[in-house]
């Protein structure tokens, strides 16, 4: 391959839009521009779109259709069942009403900013939230998170994939505890959808949140899952689209897209037509046996096929990630949604106590669309860059790697 050719290693930032994604949607930005809440033959061809999407979506998740929401993404799903969960009176959920000031939410400290923040801004506005604490792994320990669990208890909130590391989270097993102990269980899946099967139907699951640009969709759509047996009361009141649960015209194109995507996602899944794991776990190994002082975050738990985080001796992230964009390899620091921040991440900071740590990581993330001759050039770049920056005389900054 040429060196000049973009290696793109961070597909838990954001995914390619897969070709035929495109082509599905590009007719309902052009020729099928109808409002489908419109009452006109025009317009049924936008509904009958979405309506096809909520199916396909249905099937990935191994749901009912009518139990899917469209929103934005996944950071108004989750803000949207925060919302629902504390409405109302004390153990009356789900009645129209201010959120209130008092009750308890239980969450992990290592969570996305979707629920990480809402969760603070919760906490300084006089409700009780739990952060439960991961160990070096990252993972939750359930006989913990159950003790926290108490009759005022509102909701739980505990992600299926930990974006930075790749880390499973057991949370059929959470949804089941929850389900016993009478509290609703919300889980953000946006890392989880479309890389590991899913049968919702057969889980206690009440709420998951999910985003089409993390599977090959476009940015700026997602859904929500609310199982039918559970109420919910809309964070955005409007025209009554959504069957009354999300007002606002749709995004009809990328309500499509995001359809197609699910369809794609579970094809790839059912066929095993790309084996992402194997691509993963020769990258790793490769580069731990390359580079010396290297360890894999996470390595102990269940982790995403796609994902690897590596902690590296005598680095700074910044300016190891400035290099290798230089080689044209893009990958993170951690979270995309963090990028600007000169803080540490709090995912690797919850997992070991020691800063520094957290300061000298990397994130790879592969997708369906990588091939072996990028990871080849990968390997060869990666330890390369980590001995060049080691060589820099201290402090070892973005300034210094210059």
């Amino acid at each position: 391959m040429a060196e000049s050719e973009i290696i793109y290693l961070d597909n838990n930032a954001t995914t390619q839009l897969d070709p035929a994604v495109i082509e599905e949607m590009l007719p309902f930005l052009t020729k099928y521009y109808g409002n489908p809440s419109s009452g006109y033959g025009f317009a049924a061809t936008a509904r009958k779109a979405i309506n096809l999407a909520r199916e396909r979506l249905a099937e990935l998740l191994g749901c009912e259709p009518t139990e899917i929401v469209f929103t934005s993404g996944g950071t108004e799903s989750n803000n949207s069942v925060i919302h629902s969960a504390l409405q109302s009176e004390p153990r009356a959920k789900f009645a129209t009403g201010r959120i209130r000031s008092s009750g308890h939410v239980i969450t992990s400290a290592v969570e996305h900013s979707a629920v990480l923040r809402p969760c603070q801004d919760l906490a300084k506005r006089g409700c009780d939230v739990t952060f439960l604490d991961v160990d070096r792994d990252g993972n939750v320990d359930l006989a913990e998170l159950e003790a926290a669990i108490r009759p005022e208890t509102d909701l739980v909130s505990i992600m299926w994939a930990n974006n930075e590391t790749g880390v499973l989270f057991p949370v059929e097993k959470i949804a089941e505890i929850c389900r016993e102990k009478g509290v609703l269980f919300h889980t953000d899946a946006v890392q989880a959808t479309g890389k590991i099967p899913m049968r919702l139907r057969d889980t206690a699951i009440n709420f998951l949140s999910l985003s089409a640009h993390k599977f090959h969709g476009p940015k700026g759509v997602g859904a929500l899952y609310v199982n039918r047996r559970t109420r919910f009361s809309p964070l955005i009141a409007g025209g009554g689209q959504e069957n009354a649960r999300r007002g606002g015209t749709e995004n009809v194109a990328s309500i499509v897209a995001l359809g197609k995507a699910a369809e794609l996602a579970l094809k790839y899944l059912a066929e095993g037509k790309c084996d992402i794991r194997s691509m993963r776990d020769r990258f790793e190994k490769s580069v731990l046996e390359a580079a010396s002082g290297v360890s894999v975050n996470g390595a102990g738990a269940v982790r995403l096929s796609n994902t690897s985080s590596f902690s590296f001796e005598g680095i700074e992230s910044p300016a190891a990630l400035l290099l290798l964009d230089r080689q044209h390899i893009c990958c993170s620091a951690g979270s995309a949604c963090r990028t600007a921040s000169q803080e540490a991440s709090h995912v690797l900071h919850a997992m070991n106590t020691n800063r520094d740590d957290a300061r000298r990581s990397l994130r790879f993330s592969f997708g369906r669309f990588n091939t072996d001759a990028q990871i080849d050039r990968a390997i060869e770049v990666i330890p390369k860059v980590i001995e060049k920056l080691r060589q820099t005389p201290a402090p070892r900054t973005v300034a210094a790697a210059l």
